[in-house]
């Protein structure tokens, strides 16, 4: 396929987004949104359902031979090389608690890579995307779009952090690490899920980690972080959607931020091995 399949798709990720947007806000801070627990015991609402089932659906409409994969409803298999990874609420719990900082995250693969993608924040009124090649762009509300670059900071201690949640660093054995990064970096801030990952891209923040990733978590993010001259990667430093976790951080940075988190991996088989 050509460049020409992969931009006509991005412009109509652009397209499809605002829709999607409304959907989500006609619930945001809603008193009466319910608010279901899946399996893992991570939270789930209509916002979030109704969200993909309508993204599904129009691109599906438009692209009868792509395949899409959705957090909630899984994957609706295509014939022409082309995957849509959708995550319709990337940060729910913030949604559920009014905070403004969830996202939605549409992904477009093409055989191994991820060649564009779109995160759009609805109650921000922002959006950010990106394709192979063509650099990140970010558009608030009316504004025309302008191109994202990540900083050029020099070192941890001059740098800012963002996280999700300090217990997920916790409950995944990587509390040691957290601490760590925390006393290293300049400023620390629980500025999380895609919003920090493209607070990188966007030049707002110089490293953001997950202990904890999923594929439709980061699909939206390789192309949004990397056109913009940083790195998204795995604890183990490979460009993946599938690593199980993800860090975004400017060049500068990578290899001060994976020995943080290498000697951190360290000390903890160490002390399995004493135990």
């Amino acid at each position: 396929m050509s460049r020409t399949a992969i931009t006509e798709r991005l412009e109509y990720l652009l397209e499809v987004y605002p829709e999607a947007a409304r959907f989500i806000m006609g619930y945001y801070q809603s008193a009466s949104l319910a608010i279901e627990l899946k399996a893992d015991q991570t939270p789930v609402t209509l916002a979030d359902q109704g969200a993909e089932k309508l993204l599904t659906e129009r691109i599906r409409s438009r692209f009868p031979d792509d395949a899409v994969l959705g957090e909630e409803f899984g994957e609706t298999p295509g014939t022409s090389g082309f995957r849509w990874i959708l995550d319709p609420v990337d940060g729910t719990k913030s949604f559920v608690s009014g905070v403004p900082l969830f996202g939605t995250l549409i992904g477009l693969q093409q055989g191994t890579e991820f060649v564009a993608g779109v995160c759009g924040f609805p109650a921000l009124d922002e959006v950010v995307y990106a394709q192979q090649g063509g650099g990140t762009w970010q558009r608030i509300g009316n504004q025309p779009p302008r191109r994202c670059h990540v900083r050029g900071t020099a070192t941890l201690s001059e740098a800012t952090f963002s996280f999700t949640s300090p217990g997920g660093w916790d409950s995944n054995g990587h509390w040691e690490a957290f601490t760590r990064m925390s006393r290293l970096c300049r400023l620390s801030r629980g500025w999380g899920d895609c919003f920090g990952h493209v607070a990188v891209a966007t030049g707002r923040v110089d490293v953001m980690i997950d202990p904890a990733l999923n594929l439709w978590d980061a699909a939206a993010l390789i192309p949004i972080v990397t056109e913009a001259g940083g790195e998204f990667i795995d604890w183990q430093g490979r460009v993946t959607a599938e690593g199980g976790n993800g860090i975004s951080v400017i060049p500068a940075l990578r290899s001060e931020v994976l020995r943080t988190l290498h000697d951190h991996s360290q000390s903890v088989e160490a002390k399995q091995g004493i135990d």
